[in-house]
């Protein structure tokens, strides 16, 4: 990120990285399961045959408690009988009607898809069975202008088990600590395009890391759901919080629209033309610099799509449920978001769960907020490979004019050196193996061309393989020669040069373009 920041510097006012979106789920996990509930309902001689009574009448307190709240605050309650409604703008025109400044805006209740519980009945076995059962049942929505988190939302599942989803947006949260210091800033829909003191905010955002996220969230519970402590008061069951989804966004901040506007088009057509699957697997983390490809056992798809939304014409990478996007958000605001839906890609270093006194171990990050802090840190740093690679686009030259100097003939110590055709097989194959992105930081080796460029050389002789290490020894030099790679001190790696950099993608993007690509981005 710091290359691009610097190349850009000239354009730019700043820029500012942390969370966007973050949805917590709230689960009771001694009956989030079916063993769990069978468990609870044993340990108080609850019958399967009273289940249905049983839950209806919990449920029926949950919810009269929870609706309770609205009245209290003499604010409506609406059910929402369409999927196509947006209940956030539905809310937010709520608050804009009758001049919310904090507190509850509304209650809004709708049915929707659930995990629950059921009855079974087994015939062979001859009994009732608890089951777990995908159903649909009453969510109510509890939209609310938070003290500390600003403009959010909670709803809680009216059927057992109760679980809670809280969505809150960290830049909501930025404004208002701000507002407290009363930093001046400018704010267009859920982005900032200029702000008065840029270190500061990035300050009140690495706060948020520190917060103490189960007593926030804690505390958000008991309000929408008042009744549930005096409902399980005789088996105290607290809330395990987790994170299912969250959004990491660094929003660089340009003086103007226009400014952005003059690169922006480069860049989609860079992202959609160029960056190819592994590209995107190293960004997302998993392709490391060290790697010469894909290991064999990973399953998964790579997905790219070029799409123009309200906020901006964007451009996004899907694997694994998890994805990084660029847009041009409000005009004048480039947004790098990583997004993860799928914590288990990611590793984190720590104990392991049950082994205390173990040493730490690096293992599978968990969904739990105890793991966010390290969500952030591997989401910024998917964020600053994504821009450090846009990096390398040169925005203000044709690609004749950057190609022309490596299709002359060129002298190198003391000796002519033939031109590069990058359009040949040959020299085609080794110009896309030398800007791979494995190869970026530590360089690559001549066994590394031989892999890429002649994959069958594994099956040669030794005799043959020898020889070919030669041809490549040779390539290397030609490559060297026009001045598109450099010797690493001490080693028997090679790395790109500023140079090659911007042939190399210059030659790419051309390679790569399909028309229906480019006359899209050329529109």
């Amino acid at each position: 990120m710091k290359s691009f920041l610097k190349k850009y510097q000239d354009s730019i006012i700043g820029a500012i990285n942390g969370f966007d979106r973050l949805l917590f789920r709230g689960t009771i996990r001694r009956i989030a399961s079916v063993c769990g509930i069978v468990s609870y309902m044993q340990y108080h001689k609850i019958l399967c045959k009273d289940f249905a009574d049983w839950s209806t009448e919990i449920t029926n307190r949950i919810r009269s408690a929870s609706e309770q709240v609205a009245h209290n605050c003499q604010r409506p309650i609406h059910y929402i009988n369409s999927s196509s409604i947006d209940k956030e703008e539905y809310a937010r025109t709520i608050a804009k009607k009758d001049n919310i400044k904090k507190g509850l805006i509304c209650l809004l209740s709708a049915v929707e898809p659930c995990m629950t519980f059921d009855l079974y009945k087994n015939r062979e076995k001859k009994t009732l069975d608890v089951v777990a059962r995908e159903r649909k049942c009453l969510w109510l929505y509890h939209y609310m202008v938070h003290p500390v988190l600003g403009f959010m939302h909670a709803r809680i599942q009216t059927w057992l088990p109760f679980t809670i989803k809280i969505c809150i947006n960290g830049r909501e949260w930025l404004s208002r600590q701000m507002d407290e210091e009363r930093i001046g800033y400018k704010r267009r829909g859920n982005c900032f395009v200029d702000i008065e003191n840029i270190h500061r905010a990035q300050e009140f955002l690495d706060t948020q890391l520190r917060t103490d996220w189960p007593a926030l969230l804690n505390s958000i519970q008991e309000t929408i759901s008042p009744a549930y402590n005096n409902v399980f008061s005789h088996y105290p069951m607290p809330y395990y919080w987790s994170a299912d989804e969250s959004e990491w966004a660094s929003d660089i901040m340009f003086k103007s629209a226009a400014q952005l506007e003059k690169i922006y088009k480069q860049l989609l057509l860079h992202g959609i033309t160029v960056f190819q699957s592994p590209d995107v697997m190293r960004f997302l983390g998993r392709l490391n610099e060290e790697s010469r490809g894909i290991h064999v056992n990973f399953k998964g798809q790579v997905v790219t799509s070029l799409k123009e939304r309200p906020e901006g014409v964007r451009i996004k990478h899907w694997l694994n449920n998890n994805s990084v996007k660029i847009y041009n958000k409000e005009g004048s605001v480039l947004r790098t978001e990583t997004t993860i839906n799928n914590a288990n890609e990611f590793k984190v270093y720590r104990e392991a769960e049950n082994k205390t006194g173990k040493p730490y171990e690096w293992q599978k990050m968990r969904k739990g907020v105890a793991d966010l802090h390290r969500r952030a840190h591997v989401s910024q740093a998917c964020n600053n490979r994504y821009l450090d690679a846009l990096s390398t686009v040169e925005t203000g030259e044709i690609v004749e004019k950057q190609l022309h100097p490596i299709c002359q003939k060129t002298q190198y110590d003391g000796y002519e050196y033939r031109a590069l055709n990058p359009w040949s097989d040959h020299d085609a194959a080794l110009l896309k193996v030398i800007c791979r992105g494995e190869f970026s930081i530590n360089g690559f080796r001549n066994r590394n061309i031989v892999e890429h460029v002649y994959p069958d050389a594994a099956s040669l002789k030794e005799h043959d393989r020898k020889r070919l290490s030669a041809k490549v020894s040779r390539d290397l030099r030609l490559l060297k020669a026009h001045g598109l790679i450099t010797k690493v001190a001490k080693t028997h790696r090679y790395v790109l040069t500023k140079k090659g950099k911007t042939i190399t993608t210059a030659f790419l993007v051309v390679n790569n373009s399909k028309i229906n690509s480019l006359c899209q981005i050329a529109a």
